[in-house]
Protein backbone atom coordinates (compact mmCIF):
# COMPACT_ATOMS: atom_id res chain seq x y z
CA UNK A 1 0.00 0.00 0.00
CA UNK A 2 1.57 3.09 -1.20
CA UNK A 3 2.04 5.94 1.66
CA UNK A 4 1.43 9.60 1.48
CA UNK A 5 4.52 11.46 1.33
CA UNK A 6 5.09 13.99 4.18
CA UNK A 7 4.73 16.89 1.62
CA UNK A 8 1.41 15.53 0.51
CA UNK A 9 0.18 15.73 4.07
CA UNK A 10 1.07 19.26 4.36
CA UNK A 11 -0.49 20.41 1.05
CA UNK A 12 -3.96 19.02 2.47
CA UNK A 13 -3.70 20.62 5.60
CA UNK A 14 -3.06 23.93 3.98
CA UNK A 15 -5.80 23.38 1.24
CA UNK A 16 -8.29 22.48 4.22
CA UNK A 17 -6.96 25.72 6.50
CA UNK A 18 -7.79 27.59 3.10
CA UNK A 19 -10.92 26.68 2.53
CA UNK A 20 -12.07 27.05 6.62
CA UNK A 21 -10.71 30.34 6.05
CA UNK A 22 -12.65 31.13 2.46
CA UNK A 23 -15.78 30.36 4.39
CA UNK A 24 -15.30 31.96 7.26
CA UNK A 25 -14.73 35.34 4.96
CA UNK A 26 -17.65 34.65 3.09
CA UNK A 27 -19.96 34.43 5.95
CA UNK A 28 -18.09 37.66 7.44
CA UNK A 29 -19.21 39.78 3.99
CA UNK A 30 -22.58 38.26 3.68
CA UNK A 31 -23.12 39.69 7.47
CA UNK A 32 -21.61 43.15 6.41
CA UNK A 33 -23.92 43.09 3.69
CA UNK A 34 -27.32 42.63 5.76
CA UNK A 35 -25.87 44.92 8.22
CA UNK A 36 -25.79 48.04 5.55
CA UNK A 37 -29.09 46.86 4.15
CA UNK A 38 -30.35 47.33 7.82
CA UNK A 39 -28.66 50.65 8.23
CA UNK A 40 -29.79 51.97 5.10
CA UNK A 41 -33.34 51.02 6.36
CA UNK A 42 -32.66 52.46 10.06
CA UNK A 43 -31.84 55.70 7.99
CA UNK A 44 -34.79 56.26 6.44
CA UNK A 45 -36.84 55.34 9.42
CA UNK A 46 -34.79 58.68 11.32
CA UNK A 47 -35.73 60.65 8.25
CA UNK A 48 -38.98 60.23 7.91
CA UNK A 49 -39.28 61.25 11.94
CA UNK A 50 -37.39 64.05 11.34
CA UNK A 51 -39.61 65.20 8.84
CA UNK A 52 -42.86 64.15 11.16
CA UNK A 53 -40.96 66.05 13.97
CA UNK A 54 -40.45 69.07 12.33
CA UNK A 55 -44.74 68.97 10.78
CA UNK A 56 -45.88 68.26 14.29
CA UNK A 57 -43.27 71.58 15.88
CA UNK A 58 -44.41 74.01 12.91
CA UNK A 59 -48.26 73.17 13.88
CA UNK A 60 -47.70 73.38 17.66
CA UNK A 61 -45.71 76.86 17.24
CA UNK A 62 -49.08 77.96 15.25
CA UNK A 63 -51.00 76.73 17.53
CA UNK A 64 -49.82 78.45 20.30
CA UNK A 65 -49.57 81.82 18.44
Amino acid sequence: MARKSKLRQVAVKIGTAMGKADRAAHKVAQAGLVAKGELEDISKKVEALKRQLLKTTKRLKQALD
